[in-house]
Parts: C-alpha cells; sequence; structure tokens
C-alpha cells in the first residue's frame, strides 16, 4: 500500500516563534503608552488599554494549561485584577511570556488537531484555539495602535518582533 505523506507547513517551533513574536510587539505597544491614558484613555466606548491585555493574559496561559492538563477551567481575569501600574503589567506580560513556552512545549504534534473545549466554551482544534490567541492578540493591539495616534503616540512598525 503506497501512503502519500502531506509535507508539514509550520513546526510547532516556529509557530511558537510566531507568536512570541506578536507577544513581543505588544509588550511595546503596552510600553509606549503613558501610565495614565493606559488605564484611562478610550475611544467611542472601547475598553481602555489595560483591560483589554488582561483579558489577553487571562487567555494564553490559562489556555494553554487548560489545555496541555485537559482542564476546562471558565475565562476569568481575576488573575490580572488586581494589576494596578503599567510595570506590574510588564511583569506579569514577561511571566506569561515564559510560562507560554513551558505549556506549549508540552503539547505533542499529534495533538495540535485534536479537539479542546477551551474555557468550556469553544470546541475547536487545539491549533485552531492557538490561532485564536494570536488573532485576538493581533486585534486588540490594533485597539492599542488607534489609541496610541490618537494620544499623538507614533506606534512601534508591525514588524518589530524582538
Amino acid at each position: 500500500m503506497n501512503t502519500v505523506s502531506v509535507p508539514q507547513v509550520i513546526s510547532p517551533e516556529h509557530l511558537l516563534k510566531h507568536w512570541q513574536g506578536h507577544r513581543a510587539l505588544t509588550r511595546h505597544v503596552i510600553e509606549a503608552f503613558p501610565e495614565k491614558d493606559f488605564f484611562e484613555f478610550s475611544i467611542g466606548g472601547m475598553r481602555p488599554f489595560s483591560k483589554l491585555v488582561s483579558e489577553l493574559l487571562a487567555i494564553g496561559v490559562p489556555a494553554l494549561k487548560g489545555i496541555v492538563n485537559r482542564d476546562e477551567q471558565p475565562y476569568s481575569e481575576a488573575a490580572v485584577e488586581n494589576l494596578a501600574t503599567k510595570a506590574a503589567y510588564l511583569q506579569k506580560w514577561d511571566e506569561a511570556t515564559s510560562e507560554i513556552n513551558q505549556y506549549f512545549k508540552q503539547i505533542p504534534i499529534e495533538d495540535f488537531e485534536k479537539t479542546f473545549n477551551l474555557f468550556g466554551q469553544y470546541e475547536f482544534p487545539i491549533i485552531e484555539n492557538i490561532f485564536y490567541f494570536i488573532d485576538n492578540e493581533i486585534h486588540h493591539r490594533g485597539q492599542g495602535y488607534v489609541y496610541l495616534r490618537a494620544l499623538g503616540i507614533t506606534p512601534p512598525f508591525f514588524w518589530t518582533r524582538a
């Protein structure tokens, strides 16, 4: 019997590097905000950037931990509710970056196509959940770019990934 092998387009290592590149850029966007505006500035009823970053922090590590442990905990921003300074957010961001590396590497390649019920709400293959984490971050970072432009601040170039 002949079997046809389908070439892999992206390795898990490359996917993680891609995601961490986005995280590095989002960190630069956080850094660009003046302290007060990070917590208070918004446009058209959108949440301040600190709230958007809280959402990103509440997704990345908890979701990957859930995937690795097959634990469908509900979504919660409780772990980031008490962050009161931009420096505290940046520290939490850096801690999360390290934890993402740790948990991501525990996902066996054969599991990426397995279905996982993320936060008990979104039942998709693990690879699609990871794409959601990245897409959601890009979406919210775009809001941050709009805020920075409205504040008269030039945001980092979108290709800045280190």
